[in-house]
């Protein structure tokens, strides 16, 4: 059973991530939070797999209850709810060690293959927080976005061709077993491939270089298992 804790300051979002959420049968929500204290307080308390929070809180803010509970409860994965407008909150939940990132106005399907993910050890930024940040990315002061692709392109050349095809199935959301299965390698040597490439590109979490890989343009893991490949 995947155990989550609820963290927003709008009790009809709340419900609304509860309902949807009480729709796997393998998910359990342990608590509910209306602002980031409490949040904090609750996981420590209760130590679910799974925090969402909302990214704007009064009081503690969900970045900083992002830090809170990435400091106290190291086991707890967070997962971070945006509204559009937020981009630079969701790069600063990104250097605060969330692990994925979830558009309140996406489908109710990826709150839950979000927090699977999230639960399973993977990073999760569905498309659309995907395609913000990079835009955002894109739009700041590292230059205009075909530069910035390009440099992630280079990036990720400088891996093996073995960490880009592990890099690619990253950036889709999946777990180090899972992508053992995909690639039929053994987790623990999905494990050192994964070290190597946050090693390699610079980043300290999963959430980042699967950032960098949505950035250089790779294409999701297929559904067959194929590895992907980078778009033209």
């Amino acid at each position: 059973m995947i155990r989550i804790l609820i963290a927003d300051d709008e009790p009809m979002v709340r419900a609304g991530v509860r309902a949807v959420l009480s729709t796997d049968p393998d998910i359990s929500v342990v608590a509910e939070a209306g602002d980031g204290r409490e949040a904090v307080a609750l996981a420590q308390r209760h130590r679910p797999d799974v925090a969402v929070l909302d990214v704007r809180m009064p009081g503690l803010g969900g970045i900083e209850a992002l830090a809170e509970i990435h400091r106290t409860t190291p086991g707890t994965g967070v997962l971070m709810l945006t509204t559009f407008g937020e981009d630079d909150y969701i790069l600063s939940a990104l250097g605060g060690g969330a692990c994925g990132f979830l558009v309140k106005s996406g489908p109710p399907e990826e709150l839950i293959a979000g927090v699977r993910a999230v639960a399973d050890g993977a990073a999760y930024l569905s498309p659309q927080a995907a395609a913000r940040v990079v835009a955002h990315l894109a739009a700041g002061a590292l230059g205009p976005g075909a530069d910035r692709r390009s440099a992630a392109r280079a990036r990720v050349d400088a891996l093996t061709p073995r960490e880009r095809d592990v890099l690619a199935f990253l950036g889709g959301g999946l777990s180090n077993a899972r992508i053992a299965r995909r690639l039929h390698l053994a987790e623990g040597t999905v494990k050192a491939h994964v070290s190597s490439i946050l090693a390699r590109l610079g980043v300290e979490n999963r959430a980042a270089a699967a950032v960098v890989a949505h950035e250089a343009g790779m294409v999701p893991p297929a559904a067959d298992g194929a590895p992907p490949r980078d778009q033209a």
